[in-house]
């Protein structure tokens, strides 16, 4: 209803209006597929609802919804996970797939040498995704899982992608305080400096973690046009067996053919 002069009451909704604090439908449906990670792959209607901050009886509307569209999946129990309709749709990403299929086989024969982690990832934003990995039976516990973020400044291949991002790219994550993972340690933005410089003059990148496990990252730049990095491709290695510059002359190596097969 109105009030006196001609101004809508509080409140209430106008017909054919949203209200003004009231979300998208898509910013809605989008909170949903972010209630799952890799810690709750499956979800009650009701820890969607807690984890997207939606009622639950919008909630139960928009799952409806990605349940016909193929989004969701839900089982026996009524719990939901996340549906294959989304996977199809993110195999058509030109940086996932299209890069996918030309590294397969480069990442495929360094697996077959090195028997630990062979990884591959891309630089969204401040951070970077891994896409894709293989790994050995024996190989060392890793942090990151395919299709999660990995910070840039401590990680190979996030190094191998920062030294080689556009200059503000870089500034942008040098004006960030760092820390070093796990152990929460400062790195001074002057050492980042001198980090992001050898690796773009080595063209490699080398991380070593002592915690939880004493591992060495040994990362190399997927280069596309401007000398701008498209991706890295890196190895994971426990201490104790890691060889960084063999290893790293390999991963040049298969680095420069990606680049080569993409028009780098």
């Amino acid at each position: 209803m109105t009030v006196p002069g001609g101004s809508v009451e509080p409140g209430k909704r106008v017909r054919g209006k949203r209200p003004p604090e009231g979300e998208p439908v898509v910013d809605r449906a989008l909170a949903l597929l972010a209630a799952f990670d890799a810690g709750h792959r499956v979800l009650t209607l009701r820890e969607l609802s807690r984890r997207s901050g939606i009622p639950v009886s919008s909630a139960l509307r928009l799952a409806g919804r990605l349940l016909a569209w193929g989004a969701l999946e839900r089982d026996e129990e009524g719990r939901y996970s996340v549906g294959l309709r989304l996977l199809e749709v993110a195999s058509l990403a030109p940086r996932g797939h299209g890069l996918r299929q030309v590294a397969l086989p480069y990442m495929s024969d360094l697996a077959a040498v090195i028997k630990q982690h062979v990884q591959l990832a891309v630089r969204e934003g401040g951070e970077a995704t891994l896409v894709e990995r293989f790994s050995s039976h024996s190989a060392v516990p890793v942090l990151y899982r395919v299709g999660g973020k990995m910070p840039l400044h401590c990680t190979g291949m996030g190094l191998a992608l920062l030294a080689f991002a556009p200059l503000e790219a870089q500034e942008e994550a040098l004006a960030q305080p760092l820390h070093d993972e796990p152990d929460k340690t400062l790195i001074p933005a002057a050492v980042m400096r001198r980090t992001l410089a050898e690796v773009r003059r080595e063209r490699l990148a080398i991380y070593r973690r002592r915690d939880p496990d004493p591992l060495v990252a040994v990362a190399a730049p997927i280069i596309g046009e401007h000398d701008v990095a498209v991706a890295a491709i890196g190895v994971v290695l426990p201490e104790r067996e890691a060889q960084p510059r063999r290893v790293g002359y390999a991963l040049r190596t298969a680095a420069q053919s990606i680049s080569r097969q993409l028009g780098g």
